[in-house]
């Protein structure tokens, strides 16, 4: 069995320090599916992967590092591309290029079984959650593969691209209502719920069946929220020189635990161990430009300096 990451594989535009542009491999899902492949995991990326020169670039490097493609749609349609600013602070806003591309091909037709194929868990979100059609045809498939493996759901918020708060909001309670385990920041969780807290928010969404939500706040670390307690952690120092993909190596981190103890293990000082780790990689993403995460050796020679 394999873990599944299904979402949009695209290219950033990031600016370097000298003004240029350089075209990098991202999308949230994409870099949590190189996190877990570098990880050690076996992992199966899912999404429309242009054949244009973007796409060959993002094939290429998905392959690289250890990400299986095989589940993936081989599509004419151009590569979908995120022009990246990085403020002061180091972290990201994006300008996305949606509408007609390859990374937002989905059909029923060409997404796997899960009955015949068995994913040890499946692993959603950013954009493609909550654009449609690629959404809705999503959440009908992922409907399916809930009845054989955990889902693990991450919004990961794009405003800039849909600003109507109501409309977010109902995609991602839509999603959250099939979840097992919701991973979000603090920025989404206030965009999305101004008028209460992440942990509230976090609460409810327990009461409603999820069994954790784990939070990301950035250089005031991570919280681990499940029906008995809520657990904190600390950042850990680092120089930052962008914040991109760090929030989904956390989310790589948190699949492999879930996938190696099952999530209704994961509470008191397994859930700390964990969001432990979560933080020394999310540091060493942030210490690197672009989304370039961690092996699980460097994480753990992190941890023990």
């Amino acid at each position: 069995m394999s873990i599944w990451v299904c979402g949009e594989v695209l290219i950033d535009l990031i600016p370097d320090s000298a003004g240029k542009v350089q075209a990098i491999v991202g999308g949230g899902p994409a870099n949590t599916a190189k996190a877990l492949a570098k990880l050690g995991a076996g992992v199966e990326f899912i999404d429309g992967i242009s054949l244009d020169d973007y796409g060959k670039s993002a094939r290429s490097e998905l392959e690289q590092a250890g990400v299986g493609l095989s589940l993936s749609y081989a599509s004419n349609k151009p590569t979908c591309t995120a022009k990246v600013s990085i403020a002061a602070n180091g972290s990201a806003t994006y300008d996305f290029a949606i509408d007609g591309t390859a990374t937002f091909d989905f059909a029923h037709s060409w997404l796997p079984s899960a009955q015949q194929l068995k994913p040890s868990l499946l692993h959603i979100g950013t954009l493609v959650t909550a654009i449609e059609p690629a959404a809705g045809i999503l959440h009908e498939w992922a409907l399916g593969v809930a009845d054989f493996a955990p889902i693990v759901f991450d919004p990961n918020i794009r405003s800039a691209v849909i600003s109507d708060r109501d409309l977010y909001v109902a995609a991602v309670e839509k999603w959250v209502a099939i979840s097992t385990v919701v991973k979000l920041s603090d920025e989404d969780a206030h965009w999305l719920y101004p008028d209460i807290s992440p942990i509230a928010l976090a609460q409810r969404w327990i009461s409603e069946g999820v069994a954790l939500v784990v939070i990301t706040q950035g250089e005031a670390g991570i919280i681990g929220v499940t029906s008995d307690e809520v657990v904190e952690v600390p950042a850990r120092k680092t120089t930052v020189i962008d914040t991109v993909g760090a929030g989904d190596t956390v989310g790589a981190v948190l699949v492999e635990a879930i996938v190696e103890s099952g999530v209704l293990a994961i509470s008191g000082e397994k859930l700390k161990s964990l969001l432990d780790r979560a933080a020394v990689a999310a540091a060493i993403t942030c210490s690197r430009s672009g989304a370039q995460p961690p092996t699980a050796a460097e994480i753990s020679t992190a941890m023990a300096g």
